[in-house]
């Protein structure tokens, strides 16, 4: 298993250095291949993870850093649902990006961005998490500026300048741990208690990288990126590692205190009012779901600092629910301005005529975002609330149910404005295409895993 780990790791890296050298024609079919073998690696470590449930890899290079890997239940599930969304996005990439003149650095830093996604995923010491989560900061910062005009420079540089404040912070606190316990790694670190001072340390890393409240500035402007790249940050990679250091730290590895809890609840249930009212007053598409992002990640932050077994299960389903569901809304918004030239919803309007499938797609995902049953988003925000109330956090799960009746409003606001209606831009009939085919099937899982919703929890159970 440890070898299948390594292999997972390493092909996106791999995949990255080959596609520098490449003709320019092969690189968008090497990403596919590279993602799935990925995806098809991380996925063989299922078996053994339910069986022996942790494996560790140890080389230590001084007391303090060390080559150390950990293969468990959050690693496997994490790196499957990251690797796959990443696979559906790099075929969408296929015809979005054709036309595109620097296409090849594209698949060059989405690969190394997947690679150190999976990087950190994996890794057991808390410096090497670092290296990793410093080097995903760098892919998301040459990402974002992928067009290189000024805006998308100051976006980037936006995005890159909050998440290394947040990361700089991390940073002490992991100094603070070394001093405290005299090592870095996550296995003798388990069950350690952890002062207030480093733990709230360690979540300012978190929330600059996941856009909870205060931090969260940077995430609406990241939306001048390619359609793919914002896919990318918000279902894939860049937000999720930060709910993945949440879990990985503070669910399973060190004891937080009652106060440092009840802290992350509260700023979670004001993240996710914070959200879904800038998207409620939003008129650009992309800002509208990266708002929603910010504000479905506070559920997830939420159930996380409930703090039972119960509610680690739940984050872990909603994480993926919101991967696939929030992936196919952004790739929708990419078709519709691919199709149109625009991503102001006061301009659109009438699209379900002329773009019934990805109309289909967009009301496909959005009730899983929204949580209407039986979309695989109803199970885990239904239970995030249900679980804030018998904790008795009332405050908290009133909060959440405005949060998902904000959803509710803007979600189906821009499904008024860009598909009913009368519009200002004509669009002609839309074709089949890999763009359109990718969306739906984001769509159809949505659903398909809400019904089956027994089989990501039973899963869940068997290796956690």
């Amino acid at each position: 298993m440890i070898s299948s780990l390594f292999i997972a790791i390493s092909l996106p890296f791999f995949g990255a250095l080959l596609s520098a050298f490449l003709p320019k024609r092969y690189k968008p079919n090497l990403s596919v291949v590279i993602l799935g073998l990925t995806f098809l690696f991380s996925l063989s470590c299922l078996n053994q993870v339910a069986k022996y449930k942790e494996l560790y890899f140890l080389y230590y290079l001084t007391n303090w850093f060390s080559l150390s890997f950990i293969c468990d239940g959050l690693g496997v599930f994490m790196a499957a649902v990251s690797s796959f969304v990443a696979l559906l996005i790099s075929f969408y990439s296929l015809e979005y990006m054709r036309q595109q003149a620097q296409q090849d650095e594209f698949y060059f830093w989405m690969l190394l961005f997947v690679g150190s996604m999976l990087g950190f995923i994996f890794a057991a010491n808390l410096m090497l998490m670092f290296c990793f989560w410093e080097m995903t900061s760098v892919c998301s910062w040459r990402l974002i500026a992928f067009y290189r005009r000024d805006k998308d420079v100051k976006a980037a540089d936006r995005a890159f300048l909050v998440t290394f404040f947040g990361a700089s912070l991390m940073l002490i606190g992991i100094v603070l741990v070394y001093l405290n316990y005299g090592t870095l790694e996550i296995a003798i670190l388990k069950d350690k208690p952890l002062i207030n001072l480093i733990a709230f340390l360690l979540f300012a890393g978190i929330i600059s990288k996941s856009a909870q409240l205060p931090l969260q500035t940077w995430l609406a402007d990241a939306g001048v990126a390619p359609t793919p790249v914002t896919a990318l940050l918000h279902a894939a990679v860049l937000v999720k590692i930060g709910v993945y250091a949440f879990a990985r730290l503070f669910s399973l590895t060190f004891l937080a205190s009652p106060l440092f809890l009840n802290s992350v609840i509260f700023i979670s249930v004001i993240t996710i009012i914070v959200g879904g009212c800038c998207a409620l007053v939003e008129n650009n598409m992309k800002r509208i779901l990266a708002y929603s992002t910010i504000s479905q990640l506070g559920y997830i932050i939420l159930a996380l600092a409930l703090n039972t077994a119960v509610s680690f299960k739940v984050a872990l389903v909603y994480i993926l629910a919101h991967s696939l569901a929030k992936a196919g809304l952004f790739l929708c918004a990419g078709i519709i301005e691919h199709k149109t030239g625009t991503k102001d919803i006061n301009r659109l309007g009438g699209l379900l005529k002329t773009m019934p499938y990805a109309a289909l797609a967009y009301i496909l995902c959005a009730f899983s975002i929204i949580g209407i049953p039986p979309f695989l988003g109803f199970w885990p925000k239904f239970m995030t609330i249900l679980l804030a109330f018998q904790a008795r956090y009332f405050w908290a799960g009133i909060l959440a149910v405005i949060g998902a009746l904000l959803t509710l409003f803007y979600l189906m606001r821009l499904f008024d404005k860009v598909f009913l209606g009368q519009g200002q831009i004509v669009v002609r009939e839309e074709k089949s295409s890999w763009m359109l085919y990718v969306v739906l099937a984001l769509g159809v899982l949505s659903l398909a895993c809400g019904l089956g919703i027994k089989i990501p929890f039973n899963l869940l159970t068997s290796i956690i």
